[in-house]
């Protein structure tokens, strides 16, 4: 039984007595009492109404407070979402000054070579490029070695000379020797092909460097044949440009690319 229901049942109590002289109860005692229920009455539903009140608000309260709980844990969650994308973020800066680092050192090595080969470049014994990221010092066969030969021209001594003191100033590179032909098929004896011909000129050129102070460690030889030509075959002056030495600046491990990820998929 509520309060209000209460009340109601008092009242009705006291108001029965009303015609009874048994109850004890003059008719302003009565009336008193009457007006006392009515008191306790309007109070009690006054209390009843506040406490509605109080219901109603503390409602309204818990559900601000389930959604403030809920605005607080999806903004705990933004904020370390935040965090890591900064650490990631961060990170990822602190890879590109690296990159940036090293590319700029590369790129100070290839300027220190260009003006150390400037004057042999001028006298056109020999010319530089950039081929797939890489520099390229370019040697013509007719500088180094007679047609179909292996064996170095005085000539061609003189200028491996210069580029072996050249070589030996860059410190921490390798470098690799690469031989070349047109796409003209040699057959002889000594030479069953245009492989062995162009392979057997890049060991002859790394022979002779690694005589004259360039680390036999730091380079390696290859012969390519005619499979990368560096122009047209279909005139001799393209021909002429084919049939080369090339010494190739090999990049350091730590400009290629990561490929730790890939180690489980190598197991």
């Amino acid at each position: 039984m509520n309060r209000s229901a209460f009340a109601f049942a008092t009242v009705l109590a006291l108001t029965s007595c009303l015609p009874l002289v048994g109850c004890g109860y003059s008719e302003e005692e009565m009336q008193a009492q009457k007006d006392r229920v009515d008191q306790l009455t309007k109070a009690l539903d006054a209390l009843e109404a506040k406490h509605k009140e109080l219901q109603d608000r503390f409602k309204v309260l818990s559900s601000e407070n389930a959604q403030m709980v809920e605005q607080l844990r999806q903004m705990g969650m933004n904020v370390e979402d935040q965090k890591r994308s900064m650490e990631e973020m961060n990170k990822l800066v602190e890879e590109l000054k690296a990159k940036q680092l090293q590319a700029q050192q590369r790129l100070q090595t290839f300027r220190n070579m260009l003006e150390r080969f400037n004057k042999m470049i001028a006298s056109g014994k020999l010319r530089v490029r950039i081929v797939r990221g890489r520099m390229v010092v370019e040697l013509s066969e007719n500088i180094l070695f007679d047609s179909g030969k292996a064996e170095l021209k005085p000539e061609g001594q003189q200028a491996l000379t210069e580029v072996a003191a050249v070589l030996v100033s860059i410190p921490d590179r390798d470098f690799q020797i690469a031989g070349h032909t047109d796409n003209i098929p040699i057959k002889s004896a000594k030479f069953p092909s245009n492989w062995h011909l162009s392979t057997a000129r890049a060991v002859t050129v790394a022979m002779f460097l690694a005589d004259h102070g360039v680390p036999a460690n730091r380079f390696s030889a290859a012969g390519y044949a005619d499979t990368q030509p560096a122009a047209s075959n279909d005139a001799p002056e393209g021909r002429a440009q084919n049939r080369r030495i090339e010494i190739v600046l090999m990049p350091n491990l730590d400009e290629l690319p990561d490929l730790s990820q890939l180690k489980d998929m190598t197991n």
